[in-house]
């Protein structure tokens, strides 16, 4: 800022809390005027008014988004960081044509995502979740469970995530094979994977997680078609974004024993409404985009969104996305 003017930095909507116990904060506090609402922001207005005058915007929460309207009404607005990986909840054309840039934090969390999704998906092969409630309603019932352990996994999208659970699979002694945009032979040799097309994927896996970015590309990408195609015995884990699985395909597949089961921290609707249809469904693990919820995770999402805020104040913007 010129002429000793400090910056306003804004976190609109810390709720669940995230920058406001971190000790991070402190560097930024430093070098700008901080301001962060710790109660969820759930209006077009309220976002409005508490973002006005802000030149720097912390969106720690993705159900928090920023289109073209917004930009209007924030002419002071130059930057905006995200606490994580994706920005879909950001329209980034509008964003660069107003001069305001966009970055996020790339990979520091990948091992805290992945240890989560395959936390995820050893709890739907085990039936943890249905086990509990049956146990708990005094019902000692038997079901086969899913050994994993020479299964194929299939891994659809191969970035700093994807390619953190191909390890993971691999040091387990799981066949890992992959489907992304980009494949080539020294990516394969490199993750310990066999890429291949995602009706094959689809077809041969008994374990399909979904690591890939939401875009229009990858938008409903697992639909009615690719979840037909999933093993009987199957099991669908998705930690990425919620939108790129038709939700309401996989309910009917779940609903009529065409697959073995879910896991998903993601979904088309955040939080889930209220008598969301997935959340009848028997043989689902649900947990609420939440995977990188631990305190080494939240500290280094904390420290990687600091960081860019720094480098965008100090003239060098860095991890921008548009």
């Amino acid at each position: 800022m010129s002429n000793g003017e400090r910056a306003l930095v804004v976190v609109p909507s810390d709720d669940p809390a995230q920058c406001q116990r971190s000790p991070r904060m402190a560097e930024l506090s430093a070098v700008a005027d901080v301001r962060i609402f710790p109660t969820r922001c759930d209006s077009f207005d309220l976002q409005i008014e508490r973002s006005q005058g802000a030149t720097t915007i912390i969106n720690s929460r993705s159900y928090l988004e920023w289109r073209s309207e917004m930009f209007d009404l924030l002419p002071e607005l130059r930057f905006i960081s995200v606490c994580g990986i994706g920005t879909d909840s950001i329209d980034l054309e509008a964003a660069r044509a107003r001069g305001i840039t966009v970055s996020n934090i790339p990979g520091k969390t990948a091992p805290v995502v992945a240890e989560h999704a395959f936390g995820l998906m050893f709890a739907a092969a085990k039936r943890a979740a249905w086990y509990t409630e049956m146990t708990r309603q005094g019902h000692w019932v038997k079901q086969d469970g899913v050994f994993l352990g020479d299964k194929t996994v299939g891994i659809v999208g191969t970035g700093n995530i994807g390619a953190e659970m191909a390890r993971i699979c691999n040091a387990f002694g799981m066949n890992v094979i992959a489907h992304t945009f980009n494949p080539s032979d020294e990516r394969a040799e490199r993750l310990g994977v066999r890429f291949v097309g995602l009706d094959e994927l689809m077809a041969t896996s008994d374990v399909i997680t979904i690591h890939t970015k939401l875009t229009p590309d990858s938008e409903k990408m697992i639909g009615a078609h690719e979840i037909g195609l999933m093993k009987p015995e199957a099991i669908l884990v998705n930690v990425a974004r919620g939108p790129i699985v038709d939700e309401a395909a996989l309910v009917e597949a779940l609903n009529a024993g065409r697959i073995s089961g879910a896991a998903l921290d993601v979904f088309e609707n955040e939080p889930l409404p209220e008598g969301s249809p997935i959340t009848e469904c028997e043989q689902v693990i649900l947990t609420p985009h939440i995977a990188d919820m631990t305190p080494e995770g939240l500290d280094l999402l904390n420290q990687g969104v600091v960081e860019n805020t720094l480098a965008y104040l100090n003239g060098s913007p860095i991890n921008v996305v548009n």
